[in-house]
């Protein structure tokens, strides 16, 4: 089975929330997620889509019930290092090109993590040139050199062709997924990526064993 697709970007509070539930599905079920970074006002571009925060800014009860369902999902799977970034809605176009340029550089993961972490657990206004700088230097990453290559025009045309990855495969938002060829959107999708990844990593005895899908 190839690998399961999460499409992110570090200014979704939704992809905070749901990349700190994937190291369990992974757990449980064998697989192993490919981070795949997209720029979400890109996406958004592509797709006519807006962001909640624009889209339901005349619908005040529609915001709250987004903060309640975040509350909840915190709740749920113990997220309590999670914190709204005060300087929320951050521009992540330098954030994004970022990750493309870590994956470039072999410290991808060291660097997903610094900015989740910065982004929404120790919340830092990241759009600021010299508090990106500060901040890769405080996790111990190639500060300069990142910001070097994320300038490079093979940087910036990679994290292009993610986001129209993306959006060929039906994304709109994030947190995106792919489990095969099989969409999902949001982290409320999670218990169904991982019912759909069991369901794909079972052995044929298994299969036989639990019966047709919906037999009784």
């Amino acid at each position: 089975m190839e690998n399961p697709v999460f499409y992110f970007d570090f200014g979704s509070p939704n992809a905070y929330l749901a990349c700190r539930v994937l190291p369990g599905i992974e757990a449980r079920t064998g697989a192993r997620f490919r981070h795949v970074p997209v720029l979400l006002g890109g996406l958004f571009k592509l797709t006519g889509n807006q962001s909640p925060i624009t889209a339901y800014a005349g619908i005040p009860h529609k915001l709250a019930y987004q903060h309640l369902e975040i509350r909840r999902f915190v709740a749920r799977y113990g997220l309590t290092a999670f914190r709204m970034n005060p300087h929320f809605p951050v521009n992540t176009l330098m954030l994004m090109r970022g990750a493309v340029a870590a994956e470039a550089e072999n410290c991808a993961a060291a660097y997903n993590e610094a900015m989740f972490h910065f982004m929404w657990e120790e919340p830092r206004k990241l759009d600021d040139p010299a508090v990106l700088q500060q901040t890769l230097i405080d996790a111990g990453l190639p500060a300069e050199r990142l910001l070097a290559r994320a300038q490079e025009q093979e940087i910036k045309d990679r994290l292009a062709a993610n986001t129209r990855e993306a959006y060929d495969h039906g994304a709109f938002g994030i947190p995106s997924f792919l489990v095969g060829k099989e969409l999902y959107f949001g982290k409320d999708r999670l218990q169904d990526i991982e019912e759909e990844l069991r369901a794909k990593t079972a052995q044929p005895a298994e299969r036989s064993a639990a019966g047709p899908v919906g037999s009784e």
